[in-house]
């Protein structure tokens, strides 16, 4: 008997099949649990649908979408105001302002889709993509034409799936690495990891924890959260509005929802001068990884106490302690994550734009709009 692909688009995380977590158990960005969150505190100008793909009468595949709407930004962001940051920005607006993405705008890694192992990947990959046509036209329905249809991010023993006809008009692209940093078996305590430093590195070490010695740090429940909203997003907001380029911005709950699905599985840390915040980091338990997620800080201080520096040694410290295999630094900062023991993974994603011709010099627009990041790797180990 032949097998019947099909698929449903939800738009609301209840609406899940029972058995969705049991595809999940990969990722927690997958789980009911996180998709909550992005149906409750999503940018302003980013709506989600969650994707279940089926064999038969079978769950064998599942997948996240977000649209994107750009128009709605006030400010890509205010670094790198040169001519071709404004021309970028024009163009994005005039002809790629509708995104819509199968994959994670808030995040790095293979996080768009599962699919199940016993499944034919090629199949359910086809029936994903009869799912995106199905969801332009949802948007079409609502007067809403998409200009640019993406999956991110795949590493590259991923992209084999994606050779079918059904993806030969997708460019293919890669941007900034994902930064991860492989916890060592033998690192038992924070210590541990100083001590395989090089010593121009644990100098670099020694020299911001001296410099960051008179802050607190301590993790913040969700009534905390709660009561610190105004200050903590004010504090993410500097940094966003910091960075060369944002096709979104967090609404101000979203880290107490992000608390309030997660509980123990996110973890708040809060950097305190004289019991004043000044700067947070969060981290999410993903099995053996511990992902890195937003963060924010008052620069004056980040300068004076080198604290993006102490984030980034106490989310190793955390890691060693708790025994993680790997932490996801993600994208951004690439060199001073490297610095720390960091080592980039390439990643890659798909895209079309629905317009024939700009598709068709796709590459060139992508190259000169996003041009690659030049920066250079180091190697703080003594092995």
């Amino acid at each position: 008997m032949k097998n019947n692909y099909s698929y449903q688009i939800y738009s609301s995380a209840s609406q899940l099949p029972e058995n969705w977590n049991e595809l999940a158990v990969a990722t927690i960005f997958l789980s009911k649990e996180y998709l909550a969150i992005l149906e409750k505190s999503a940018p302003v100008n980013m709506s989600c649908h969650f994707i279940g793909l089926f064999e038969n009468e079978d769950l064998v595949g599942i997948a996240v979408s977000q649209f994107l709407d750009l128009n709605q930004l006030e400010s890509f962001g205010d670094r790198d105001q040169c001519i071709k940051s404004s021309l970028r920005n024009i163009a994005f607006k005039n002809f790629c302002s509708h995104i819509l993405l199968i994959g994670n705008n808030t995040l790095t890694g293979q996080n768009a889709f599962i699919i199940s192992e016993n499944a034919n990947g090629t199949a359910v990959l086809k029936t994903l993509k009869k799912a995106v046509l199905a969801l332009k036209e949802i948007f079409k329905k609502r007067g809403t034409k998409v200009h640019l249809c993406s999956l991110k991010d795949f590493c590259e023993d991923g992209l084999p799936l994606f050779e079918i006809p059904e993806f030969d008009p997708y460019l293919r692209f890669t941007t900034q690495p994902n930064m991860l940093f492989a916890v060592r078996d033998q690192w038992k305590t924070e210590e541990d990891y100083v001590a395989a430093l090089s010593k121009k590195y644990r100098d670099q070490y020694k020299r911001a924890r001296k410099k960051g010695s008179g802050l607190t740090k301590r993790q913040l429940s969700l009534d905390e959260i709660i009561a610190q909203e105004e200050v903590i997003y004010n504090l993410y907001y500097h940094v966003a509005q910091s960075a060369p380029f944002n096709t979104f911005f967090l609404p101000k709950n979203h880290f107490a929802v992000f608390k309030e699905q997660l509980q123990e599985n996110f973890l708040f840390y809060g950097y305190f001068e004289n019991e004043k915040l000044i700067g947070f980091n969060t981290l999410i338990k993903n099995g053996s990884d511990l992902d890195t997620y937003f963060l924010g800080y008052d620069d004056s201080v980040q300068r004076e106490k080198m604290l993006y520096l102490n984030m980034l040694y106490d989310m190793i410290g955390y890691a060693i302690k708790e025994q993680f295999k790997t932490i996801v630094f993600a994208r951004t900062a690439l060199e001073i994550k490297s610095s720390v023991g960091a080592t980039p993974l390439k990643m890659y994603g798909m895209m079309r734009h629905d317009n024939k011709f700009i598709n068709r010099r796709l590459d060139f627009f992508f190259r000169y709009l996003e041009p690659e990041t030049i920066w250079k790797e180091r190697h703080p180990f003594q092995d």
